[in-house]
């Protein structure tokens, strides 16, 4: 059996994790976390993300991870939703091109072209 306050601490994380689910406004980053994304790299690529968002403060951007996206061949696959912009996926990333996108794209509104899907196409 858990204390009074630890289980108060897990309702507390739990409301905030359901607060940024219901998020409408802001800007959303997904990763592709199924079989496929994690073992050509995904899980390093989601830490970076979280990691520069954390590091340059932008409580206004959501990461989180999602099932296959469908392009295994390319993964590791991000997408960045912003409000207003179409969305916006990165291919064959890694924890370096994370980064790179979030100063550029998330921070400075310039998508990262030679990244996207479009340039590999």
């Amino acid at each position: 059996m858990r204390s009074l306050e630890e289980l108060a601490k897990i309702r507390e994380e739990a409301i905030k994790k359901v607060d940024i689910r219901g998020m409408k406004e802001g800007t959303r980053i997904v990763v592709g976390m199924a079989t496929c994304g994690i073992s050509a790299g995904a899980r390093p690529v989601l830490m970076a993300l979280l990691e520069e968002a954390k590091v340059r403060n932008l409580t206004d951007v959501v990461v989180s991870q999602t099932g296959c996206i469908g392009v295994c061949r390319l993964e590791p696959i991000v997408e960045v939703y912003r409000p207003g912009e179409e969305k916006v996926t990165y291919i064959e990333m890694t924890p370096e091109k994370a980064k790179k996108v979030i100063a550029e794209h998330i921070v400075n509104g310039k998508v990262v072209d030679e990244y996207t899907i479009g340039a590999a196409e």
